[in-house]
């Protein structure tokens, strides 16, 4: 985890055509290859992807062109600061 955690966030991204495995991996590894990008876990039973990345390096926006440059749709968001921030 980098030093200045403070400037991270958690961002929840609903993403269409999640069908396997497969595509969980295909979008972990087109968002973890992002700078500024710290952790990433996907979850096709839900149709979402969690990213947690810093603010500064890389937007949501950014995230989300990502996730369709890489065969899927990203349909929305749900954003917050990172609780474990406020604490270092």
């Amino acid at each position: 985890m980098p030093k200045d955690s403070g400037k991270d966030q958690l961002v929840v991204i609903r993403v269409d055509g999640l069908h396997s495995h497969n595509c969980e991996r295909t979008i972990q590894k087109a968002l973890a290859a992002e700078s500024g990008v710290h952790e990433v876990e996907v979850d096709f039973n839900t149709g979402q992807a969690s990213v947690l990345f810093n603010r500064g390096a890389v937007s949501v926006k950014r995230l989300m062109e990502l996730i369709n440059g890489a065969g899927y749709r990203a349909l929305s968001f749900t954003q917050s600061s990172n609780p474990d921030a406020a604490a270092h």
